[in-house]
């Protein structure tokens, strides 16, 4: 079984994961922002023994990138994430120059996700969902045996994410959450991009952004 333990960064108050077996992490979505943030993840590594060997990114908005650079100087991590979002990660830089954020430039990504690869950890296997609205190129990670998915900017606790950015599509997102999120079970819980925790049959029962479907 994964342990998935959340960090929230930056001024966004962005979600970073962590999933590690005892042995090897994964690294989704680094938001860390300044050296502390960055020292704290890096004491989390070394103090249960991890070695961090992938970092992946849901999407490529900037609150979720921050910390790729610092990643790949201490890590040696190249992001990997869906091709459709790969402008968007080239541009980091200036767009956090928009909301007064220093970001290096991100290295390029090696491997693309598409929908239905598999990213393995341990005996843990993860399934590569495409569910783009947020993000042109939004992927969420879904774990069928432990019942939850690494949703990023999807879904939210009685939110969804926002369609007024480039690239963003109303009827595209809620299209992903009714056709790739809601079939998961209402069991699963998800873990979104930004607060709590949640569970897919809550959501869809509760989430006022979604009685339409």
């Amino acid at each position: 079984m994964l342990r998935i333990v959340p960090f929230t960064f930056n001024p966004f108050q962005e979600n970073t994961y962590v999933l590690h077996d005892g042995r090897e992490a994964v690294l989704v979505d680094p938001g860390c922002w300044n050296s502390g943030e960055e020292h704290e993840l890096e004491t989390y590594f070394a103090e249960n023994g991890l070695t961090p060997t992938r970092l992946v990114l849901t999407h490529a908005h900037i609150d979720h990138v921050l910390g790729c650079a610092w990643a790949f100087q201490r890590y040696g991590l190249k992001p990997q994430m869906h091709r459709a979002d790969l402008e968007m990660l080239r541009g980091a830089p200036n767009v956090g120059r928009m909301y007064g954020l220093h970001c290096e430039p991100v290295p390029e990504p090696e491997v693309f996700l598409e929908e239905g690869d598999t990213i393995a950890l341990g005996n843990a296997r993860m399934e590569v969902l495409f569910v783009p609205g947020h993000a042109p190129g939004h992927i969420a990670l879904y774990n069928s045996e432990e019942r939850y998915v690494i949703a990023g900017d999807v879904l939210f606790h009685r939110s969804i994410g926002r369609t007024d950015l480039p690239g963003g599509d109303l009827g595209t997102l809620l299209s992903s959450i009714s056709t790739k999120l809601f079939p998961l079970g209402d069991d699963v819980v998800v873990h979104s991009g930004h607060g709590p925790a949640t569970t897919v049959g809550d959501e869809r029962k509760h989430n006022p952004f979604l009685k339409q479907l």
